[in-house]
């Protein structure tokens, strides 16, 4: 008996695909299929040069201003925006790293925040002077640490301790909404969290005894940049994620299928293959 009931789930389970196919935006006949597998550093860079042709971002440029808020994908946008090789870690604000071992970003002179008017970077122009000059159309960029890509909404880890504050999100995001400015987040798919980040942020501010720091977490929304929307942008293919991880330099990286006109797809293929071999973040 059981095993009628068994092949009779099989056969519903294969009507529902077969059902589903055309309702699911499925292949075109005409389409093919690559796929491309980048490390997080890779997906950093690739994220970095989608960053730059955002049409908000490009006419911010030309007529406009756009502030590159400190992080370590936001190393990688400061390079690509200013043509400038930025020493990785120099550019970082908090880090996470291994809770034992692992390698730690070199001491040395830290960069304040990029600001560019009309694409040129403002030598001494602080975030505090960039926040008070922003106007609706402008645009802000900074990086968070964790990703709900279903909801469109993304976490940035915030203080913890006794005199802790809002950090650069505290004082970015509300003068962005207030002045309608583009608040860009370039965020790697490594960052994906599971479950509902809405959630997660409600948990981690419960006023819990704590055995060690834990921070909070300030929600924020505007143009999220991953991996996928990178691609998509620059090639106009069709992507989605089909796996994650790896080994030998490989862990936390990302398997994309992409999806569209040869042409396309051949594209999506090259820019992969350009961005390849990118270092880690820290050698």
């Amino acid at each position: 008996m059981r095993n009628v009931l068994f092949g009779g789930m099989l056969v519903m389970l294969a009507v529902a695909g077969v059902a589903g196919a055309g309702e699911s935006g499925s292949a075109a006949a005409d389409s093919v299929q690559a796929q491309v597998i980048l490390t997080v550093s890779e997906g950093k860079r690739l994220i970095a040069k989608a960053v730059s042709e955002m049409p908000v971002v490009k006419q911010a440029l030309q007529d406009g201003m756009v502030v590159i808020a400190r992080g370590t994908t936001n190393t990688y946008v400061a390079e690509e925006l200013t043509g400038q090789k930025i020493a990785h870690g120099a550019y970082v604000i908090g880090w996470t790293g291994p809770a034992k071992g692992g390698q730690a970003p070199e001491p040395g002179e830290r960069i304040e925040d990029i600001v560019l008017v009309n694409g040129q970077v403002q030598t001494g122009m602080s975030m505090d002077d960039a926040l008070n000059a922003l106007k609706a159309g402008d645009v802000v960029i900074k990086g968070a640490n964790a990703l709900d890509r279903e909801h469109k909404t993304a976490g940035v880890l915030i203080g913890g301790g006794p005199n802790s504050s809002a950090g650069t999100t505290g004082k970015v995001y509300p003068v962005v909404v207030s002045r309608k400015a583009h608040l860009v987040i370039p965020i790697g798919l490594e960052k994906q969290v599971q479950g509902d980040v809405i959630d997660i942020a409600n948990k981690m501010r419960e006023p819990v005894e704590s055995l060690n720091n834990i921070p909070s977490m300030f929600l924020v929304t505007g143009h999220i940049l991953t991996e996928i929307e990178a691609l998509e942008l620059l090639t106009g293919a069709s992507v989605f994620q089909a796996a994650a991880g790896g080994i030998a330099g490989a862990e936390g990286s990302s398997r994309l299928i992409c999806r569209g006109t040869r042409e396309q797809v051949e594209k999506a293929l090259a820019i992969a293959e350009s961005i390849q071999g990118e270092p880690a973040f820290l050698e």
